[in-house]
């Protein structure tokens, strides 16, 4: 298991497909802010939720100057359905291999029902302008975390 994010750290670079299969580089958002999410799986329900919360209040993140990714170890083809599914306007990346999930610290160890495996841990990275990491959490919770996020941002 990877070592988590602290802010001042710099973002791990990644390229990934999106859902139609075209690549996208962290690099491509440099000089404004990233929101890069990690959620365990499309179309499932919080991650379902998140994503559209996400999508509802893309304008007013875009407006303060944020671009938002998510990130999950689906294959494209699975985002390309989450996206009609649920009409979202985020940009989704597949990362089966998990090299990213792991470079950002939102894959291992899980406990649920008394259980541990291996799993994405639901965390979100802000990424400044400048390549580094401004906010990293991790375990957020599926639904209310767009929100909490928006007012922690000073949006």
């Amino acid at each position: 298991m990877s070592e988590r994010l602290q802010p001042g750290d710099p973002a791990p670079a990644f390229t990934l497909p999106d859902a139609d299969g075209n690549e996208v580089s962290l690099s491509d958002h440099k000089g404004r802010k990233v929101i890069v999410y990690f959620y365990p799986a499309a179309l499932t329900p919080g991650c379902t939720k998140q994503a559209c919360d996400f999508t509802d209040n893309l304008e007013l993140l875009a407006g303060a100057g944020y671009d938002v990714i998510g990130i999950s170890p689906d294959k494209p083809e699975k985002l390309a359905k989450f996206r009609e599914t649920e009409s979202l306007k985020i940009t989704l990346l597949a990362d089966p291999d998990k090299e990213t999930l792991d470079a950002y610290g939102a894959f291992g160890e899980k406990k649920n029902y008394g259980r541990t495996y291996m799993g994405v841990i639901r965390s979100t990275i802000v990424v400044d302008e400048q390549g580094k990491v401004e906010h990293a959490l991790y375990n957020v919770r599926a639904t209310g975390h767009v929100a909490k996020l928006i007012k922690d941002l000073g949006i």
